[in-house]
């Protein structure tokens, strides 16, 4: 039986009142669909956002996570986050390394190894994004860009189960592009992951769950999903509407107990 997480990255878009909204109406669809435990919902909304939506899915089996966190636990670091005040907002998951960070705000490997670490400290399970820009990949570069960023990113990290970290691949050409990486495309990235992470952590690693991202909708998630390597999506612009985050959600129970 295959095991999924279906992952919703909001951005930087919902008030208060419209993440209520929104986190209601993916309750209703994942009510509808009833998803087998080895699919795992997760909704990311922004900080101002986390505990409006948190109201609505308290108690069902919808899992809350954050789009990014500090790597102290306190301290005079101006508006920043801690991975324990996620932690005590209900958060369970926090996505970490996204390219649109790397972008603009400098994010480099180093940093977000040291949020990888507070985050793991904390009880937090990192969605930890790679993935290459057009160029690098038009040039070739595209594996060794991922494996750089493997390295790095989860330089020194311990893992004593594979469910305490999740890999996400977005191919930064895609984001937001409308354009896809074609199946194979993500599955050869994939499968390059989980090679690396088998070498780190022998068992665990095999057992990491990859995630893809990167113009992911209904229209094509059945494809990507079938490939052996990938394991679910995280999901941006197709997360804000609760119809398509829906479809994607239902194609991975349709394929869990196949």
């Amino acid at each position: 039986m295959r095991s999924y997480i279906i992952a919703g990255n909001w951005k930087m878009y919902t008030t208060p009142v419209e993440a209520a909204t929104l986190a209601s109406a993916i309750l209703e669809q994942h009510e509808r669909l009833q998803p087998p435990h080895s699919v795992k919902t997760i909704i990311c909304p922004p900080y101002t956002s986390l505990y409006a939506a948190r109201e609505v899915i308290a108690g069902t089996r919808i899992c809350l996570g954050a789009q990014n966190c500090h790597y102290e636990n306190k301290g005079a670091f101006t508006g920043e986050v801690a991975p324990m005040m996620l932690k005590a907002s209900g958060c369970s998951y926090v996505i970490l390394g996204h390219s649109e960070r790397r972008q603009y705000c400098g994010e480099t490997n180093a940093l977000v190894n040291k949020k990888i670490h507070g985050a793991l400290r904390d009880g937090l399970i990192p969605i930890y994004c790679v993935g290459e820009t057009l160029i690098e990949r038009q040039n070739n570069q595209t594996l060794d860009i991922i494996r750089v960023q493997l390295v790095d990113g989860l330089k020194d990290v311990s893992l004593h189960s594979a469910e305490q970290l999740v890999i996400a691949y977005e191919p930064v050409w895609a984001i937001g592009t409308g354009l896809a990486a074609t199946p194979s495309q993500a599955q050869e990235v994939h499968s390059a992951i989980r090679a690396i992470l088998s070498e780190v952590w022998k068992e665990y690693g095999a057992r990491v769950r990859i995630l893809y991202g990167g113009s992911l909708k209904p229209e094509n998630a059945e494809e990507i999903f079938t490939m052996p390597d990938v394991d679910g999506g995280l999901i941006g612009g197709a997360s804000l509407q609760a119809e398509s985050f829906g479809a994607i959600l239902a194609v991975a129970c349709h394929l869990a107990v196949q």
